[in-house]
């Protein structure tokens, strides 16, 4: 983000070099306002304003070009326009006066075009020892609350996340309410947990961003850390997300109670090294990216990684989707819509990234990405909080296998093979209620005799030789074990 307002520094070289790039703002058609003042030592006469548009003949021609020296960079500048202020008390529009020792410069300029533009502020002293001098600068567009400090790109970008952050908290909300219900049912699974997290994270994701926002909107500075810390809460939200999707494409919870050994590492490598990658990618947009240029985040190498990363997990998520309805396609009412909706979603951001980069106007950039940002992430969202809603006319519903007859399957001593696979069942409970009560007559219920009863069976008589229960008539029923005591 470049820098709006500048609180006044000590009189020190500002830089060796006789022309320098300050900052960059684009300002509305007829409400752009630039006030500032300068204060330097009067024997360093005279340094002037430079005001460049983003015209081809004007900033692309002396930004980086280091065959141009500062009186070249000067020339391309319109006099006409006043795109030059020479901090003089000769030149009266520049607001200055001082006395033997110190200059003072006070004034602004308003800006009006037919449309917005970017316009790039530098200062020069042109054959001199360098800029030494303090300065203060504000920038301004109107005098709304909503638009003041705003530059014309980023107009719009907080009622975005308002409101985003309205309805992700309503999504939040209903999520907590549906896991109620099946936590009554004993349906609670972790894949539905994840997803609960990457909603939660989103939330307090967009409310650091409305935070920074309505500080920046109060006093044009704001507060770096916390854009940081939601841009990093955003991408962990992502991660887990994608996590989630991945784990019940391979059957985590709907057709299977874990993810082999060899899945697991291959998991947790391929995660790390996307974790790896947005790390890189942060630090390369706060080291690298240059504010004399309007760049866009995935316009850079690790942007690009991130895509690719994106476009791998999306061909194993499409693998382990297959192999997933091979093995159990009564999963189908699930898995069908589940696969195309959410290969809409993985192709989103690489195309998202691809218009931004080559499609949208950069002074619109950033406004209009953010939107399409947050609106695939409400998409993503929505249609999974849809397809596992707890309700009897849900017949996407992938869950059928209580999360107590998991521990069940785990603890018994052929959980090595039947660990791994659910029975073949589409529901858990043909008559799924619409209360948030447990059914206490199919709390247990097993619907694979052979699996789940030789399962139960195993471990009770593996460890006593002998059980004795009482049946529903008030009759002992007594099991013995018939096999060799182990």
């Amino acid at each position: 983000m470049p820098l709006r307002s500048l609180h006044p520094l000590p009189l020190v070289p500002l830089s060796p070099q006789d022309w320098v790039f300050l900052t960059r703002f684009c300002f509305l058609s007829d409400f752009g306002r630039l006030d500032f003042r300068f204060r330097y030592i009067k024997s360093r006469c005279c340094q002037n304003i430079l005001l460049y548009f983003d015209d081809s003949s004007q900033w692309p021609a002396v930004y980086k070009r280091p065959d141009k020296d500062c009186y070249q960079k000067e020339a391309v500048l319109r006099p006409e326009n006043n795109q030059v202020i020479n901090l003089t008390t000769r030149y009266t529009w520049s607001g200055c006066v001082g006395d033997e020792e110190v200059l003072s410069c006070v004034g602004g300029r308003s800006f009006r075009s037919v449309r917005e533009r970017w316009w790039y502020i530098a200062l020069s002293k042109c054959g001199g020892e360098g800029l030494q001098l303090e300065y203060e600068m504000k920038l301004t567009n109107g005098q709304s609350f909503w638009t003041q400090h705003f530059s014309a790109d980023e107009f719009g970008i907080l009622e975005t996340d308002i409101t985003f952050l309205v309805i992700f908290s309503l999504v939040f909300i209903l999520s907590c309410y549906f896991a109620y219900n099946l936590k009554g049912r004993q349906l609670l699974h972790t894949t539905y947990k994840m997803f609960m997290t990457a909603a939660g994270v989103e939330v307090l994701s967009l409310l650091f961003h409305c935070i920074y926002w309505g500080l920046y909107a109060r006093d044009g500075v704001g507060n770096g850390s916390l854009k940081i810390m939601g841009k990093l809460l955003f991408s962990v939200s992502f991660l887990v997300f994608l996590l989630m999707l991945i784990l019940l494409g391979k059957g985590f919870t709907v057709t299977r109670a874990r993810i082999s050994h060899s899945g697991s590492v291959k998991l947790s490598i391929y995660m790390t090294v996307y974790t790896i990658t947005y790390i890189i990618l942060f630090i390369y947009e706060a080291e690298f990216f240059d504010p004399g240029e309007v760049l866009y985040a995935y316009d850079s190498p690790a942007g690009y990684g991130l895509m690719g990363l994106q476009l791998l997990a999306y061909v194993w998520f499409c693998y382990a989707v297959l192999i997933s309805l091979k093995h159990y396609p009564e999963k189908q009412p699930f898995y069908i819509p589940f696969f195309t909706a959410y290969t809409l979603w993985f192709f989103a951001v690489p195309v998202m990234a691809l218009i931004a980069n080559f499609g949208i106007p950069r002074w619109a950039r950033e406004k209009i990405v953010n939107g399409i940002q947050l609106g695939i992430h409400l998409y993503a969202h929505i249609v999974f909080l849809a397809i596992t809603r707890p309700s009897a006319a849900n017949k996407n519903f992938p869950y059928h296998v209580r999360t107590s007859q998991i521990g069940i399957l785990l603890s018994s001593p052929k959980a090595g093979v039947a660990g791994e696979s659910f029975p073949h069942h589409a529901y858990g409970n043909s008559s799924f209620l619409g209360d948030s009560q447990p059914n206490f007559t199919e709390l247990f219920s097993i619907q694979s005799v052979t699996l789940f009863i030789s399962a139960v069976v195993t471990k009770c008589f593996y460890k006593t030789p002998s059980l004795k229960t009482q049946g529903a008539n008030n009759s002992s029923v007594e099991f013995q074990w018939l096999g060799k005591t182990p």
